[in-house]
């Protein structure tokens, strides 16, 4: 992996987690925070979104998006917990 996919991925993730603490309200976890929902939310996308049968796009928006349909599900399924 180089720089350039490196720093790709990190902006990806931190697009994402900002998007997806802005979707879910409540959760604020400033830029380092951001990228790691980002990111995880990037894995979660890419086991459960092809498992539903749903493809996005390819490309740098097509990323953002997937990670952010993640990151969402991730937050969420974090403040159902944090609500037990």
């Amino acid at each position: 992996m180089g720089i350039g996919s490196l720093l790709a991925f990190l902006f990806v993730g931190a697009i994402a987690g900002w998007l997806a603490g802005k979707i879910v309200k409540g959760f604020g976890f400033g830029l380092l925070g951001n990228m790691v929902v980002g990111i995880v939310g990037a894995f979660v996308a890419g086991i459960l979104l092809p498992s539903l049968g749903i493809i996005i796009s390819a490309g740098i928006f097509g990323a953002i998006i997937r990670a952010t349909i993640g990151a969402v599900v991730l937050l969420f399924l974090i403040k159902i917990i944090k609500d037990l």
